[in-house]
Formats: structure tokens, sequence, C-alpha cells
């Protein structure tokens, strides 16, 4: 391995594991946001307890996601100065305003959420726990921006003096057709993740018979969450799927393994091919599903891999063009499959429950509550596709991964910090682990725990004070 292979290896595990954190945050701040309305609307107690219960996992999360988060900044510049130098203008821009506008915004009003059960009037305290949710997406939002513009550069112009990208269009940047159709679906994942934790969670506790009165209703909220997030992500997804082919037919033809064009194209349900990935061994084909996949028609023309190698070379000059197919080929499936298992089970757990029924099948609760981990690995197979099904490219068209990496950081540097971030990042999950189970297994607090002082009584206490 060279510096580049571990520069690349550095920024995949640790971008990877702090996504695991983002979805949940951004999912969870929505759902206890709505459980805390439906208490300030009916004032049963059994929400309050709810919001206070699924509001500490959130916390955990939360937290851990911004000290993983920072580290992501400092690895532009350290392995990617040369990448830093050339986008800097443009992809500095959506970044300082996630910090500025959305994440300031969400931490502060977070805090005033923690700590203000029994200081703020009720509504302002709900305003609150909203403000955060919003400014959760928003800070999606910002952050899809910057990535966006790396699958499809709009907004900008080159300077071939000083050698790099410069920002002409703060408006195309965030009015690029890659982030509206990336928003909706990475949002609809994000609130899935939550929906399955609440649910899986809440199947741990029913199945026990223990909290009764809160996991019921938590139990379907969590369900009709993960449903109604799943026929989003398909939507979205479908849409998603036509504008790739349109801004990068590469990435389509890969995801499908698809080596010479076709119309109608098949859909690959199953595909072995060479270790090299440079052409298929073994293939089954369900005819004209691509087609309408990635255009829209069952008779559209879809580019294969080898015609899109030939025409890149002819538009950017000699070089290999293809990723790794057997990576974006699976990678792209294992995404599909463990979100379709994920909506599987809530379809199931769902008609099994109705009319508030325990079903006696600890097999069921058993898969309900081992299905916590389909979403998160949907989530990290879909960006590891996203990520490297692009390659060679790191902005595409633009300027090669090769070309990105920091010129004068050598394979010892590179791996020292692979080592110790590597590290770090393990310890950070143990802890993380180590606190969602303990307190989600605690589940929620008694009611006369809960109870909020009004706003200004003496000897109120910080009923959110961990």
């Amino acid at each position: 391995m060279d510096a580049l292979d571990l520069a690349r290896w550095q920024f995949g595990i640790t971008t990877v594991y702090h996504f695991l954190f983002v979805p949940l945050s951004i999912g969870l701040s929505l759902l206890v946001a709505i459980l805390q309305t439906a208490w300030a609307r009916t004032g049963n107690t059994v929400y309050l307890r709810a919001t206070k219960f699924w509001g500490k996992l959130f916390l955990i999360n939360f937290a851990m996601g911004v000290v993983t988060g920072i580290v992501q900044e400092f690895q532009f510049g350290m392995n990617w100065s040369a990448y830093s130098r050339y986008v800097g203008d443009i992809f500095g821009a959506p970044l300082a305003m996630e910090a500025l506008v959305a994440f300031f915004l969400e931490s502060t009003f977070l805090g005033l959420w923690i700590f203000g059960w029994d200081r703020l009037p009720k509504a302002v305290h709900l305003a609150c726990i909203w403000t955060v949710a919003v400014g959760s997406a928003v800070s999606a939002f910002f952050i899809l921006a910057a990535n966006a513009w790396m699958q499809n550069p709009r907004g900008f112009r080159f300077n071939p003096a000083a050698d790099r990208a410069e920002l002409s269009s703060f408006t195309e940047v965030l009015t690029n057709k890659v982030l509206l159709a990336t928003v909706p679906h990475t949002l609809f994942a994000c609130w899935m993740t939550a929906g399955v934790l609440v649910f899986a969670v809440a199947a741990w506790h029913l199945a026990r018979r223990s909290h009764l009165d809160v996991m019921l209703p938590s139990l379907r909220l969590g369900l009709v969450t993960t449903l109604i997030a799943a026929f989003g992500i398909l939507i979205s997804g479908d849409l998603l799927g036509k504008v790739m082919t349109e801004t990068q037919p590469m990435k389509m033809a890969a995801a499908e393994a698809l080596y010479e064009s076709a119309q109608p194209a098949p859909f690959s349900l199953f595909t072995i091919g060479t270790l090299s990935g440079t052409e298929p061994v073994i293939t089954l084909d369900v005819p004209r599903v691509l087609s309408f996949v990635a255009t829209g028609s069952l008779d559209g023309r879809v580019e294969g891999i080898n015609d899109l190698q030939r025409e890149y070379v002819q538009k950017y000059g000699p070089g290999d063009y293809r990723p790794y197919i057997p990576i974006a080929y699976w990678g792209f499936r294992l995404m599909m499959g463990f979100g379709f298992l994920a909506m599987i089970v809530a379809v199931v757990l769902l008609w099994l429950t109705r009319k508030g029924r325990l079903p006696d099948r600890p097999w069921l609760w058993r898969i309900a509550v081992l299905s916590v981990v389909l979403p998160f690995l949907a989530n990290s197979f879909g960006w590891i596709f996203t990520e490297m099904a692009r390659q060679p490219w790191v902005v595409f068209g633009l300027l090669r991964t090769a070309d990105g990496v920091s010129p004068a950081v050598g394979i010892g540097a590179v791996i020292t910090s692979l080592v110790v971030f590597t590290v770090v990042y393990g310890v950070l999950a143990v802890v993380e682990a180590g606190l969602m189970i303990k307190y989600a297994k605690a589940g929620p607090p008694a009611e006369a725990d809960v109870v909020p002082a009004e706003p200004g009584e003496e000897g109120g206490t910080l009923s959110f004070a961990y």
C-alpha cells in the first residue's frame, strides 16, 4: 500500500463510523419531538415518559456524533491538502453554513431543551426540540450539498492561474440536481434508522412484558415510522437512480455490472464476475427492469462499462475510469437488501401486534431486536457505494483521487494517524454501545420522576440533568 491507499482507508473508516451516529440523531430528534408534542396536546404522562426515555438515547448518540465528526474536518487538511486547495473555495461554503447556521442552531436549542424542562413554558420548550429536529435536517442539507458537488460539480469556474476551482454561484451549488435527489433519500433513511431502533428496543421490553404502557405506543410509533420512511426511500431512490444515470452513468453501470450497453437493459439479480471485475462469469437477469430504473422507460438505453470507459478515455485522456465493480455491485445490493429486510420485519410485526396484541412468540421478538442493525448496515453500504463507485474521481470529471492526496505526507504519518483514529474510534464504539444498551435496558422513568414543576416554582429540579 502507498500513502494514497492508506489515506483512502482512513477516510473511509472514520466517515462510515461517523455516519453510524448521524442518521440516528436526525431521526430520533424528530420522533422525540413528536412524542413531546403528543404529551403537550394530551397531557398524558405516558408520552412524557417516552419523551424522556428516547430523549436520553438521543442525547447519548448526539454527543458521540459530535465527537466523531470533528475528525472529518482535520482529515481534509492532513491527508487531502491538494484536494482542499483545489475545491476549498466551493467545498468550504456549505460546510461553513452547516457549522454557523445549522449546527449552532441545533446545539443552542438542544441546550435549552435539556435544561429548560422546569424553567421554560411548555410551548417554548416544545419549540426547542422541534428547532433541533429542523436544525439537524438543515445540517444534513448543507453537508450533502458539499458531497453532491463532488458527484456533480456545478456553480464554479476554473482558475488556470491558481489551478483551482472557484465558486461562481452558490445558488447553483444549493440547487444541484444530485443534492435535491439525495436529501430526501438520506432523510428518509435517517427516519427509518430511528424507527427501527425504537421498535427494536420496545420489542426487547415487550418480550419481557415490562413497561407496557410506554413501550406499546413506542413500538407502534417505530413501526409506522419505519414503513413510512421505507416507502419514502423507494420513491426518492427511484428518482436518485435516474439522476445518477444522467450525471454519473459509469456509477449506474457499475451498480448493475452492466459491461455492454443495452436497450432495453436487464436488472441483474445475481452476478459472479472475475476478481478484477472486468467481465461477468455468471449472471441472472430480469429483462427491461434496469431500463425503467435508469431512464423511466422499459425500452430505455443504458450505457455499459466498456463503452463508457472508451468514451472517458477520449474525453479525459488515458486512464482506467472504471470503479472496482464487485464493491459497487454488491454495495448497491446490500444497501437495498438490508433496507428491504427492515421493511419486511416492520410489516410482519405491525400485523402481528395489531389492536394491542402481544404474540407469545419468542422468535418474533428476537428477530425484532436483532433488526436494529439492519438500517445501520444499509446506510453504511449506501455510502460505500456512493463514494467508491465514483472512483477514480474525488470530484467527478475534475479531480482524480490520486491527485487530491497530500503530496508531502508520507506512509509513516498516515499509518500513525490511521492506527490512532481506529483505536480511539474502537474505544468510543464500546462506550457508545455500552451506554445505549445500559439506558435502553433501564427503561423509561417512573411517572413520579417526570412530572415537571411549573416555571419559576421553588424546589424544581433539573429533570434532564442525568
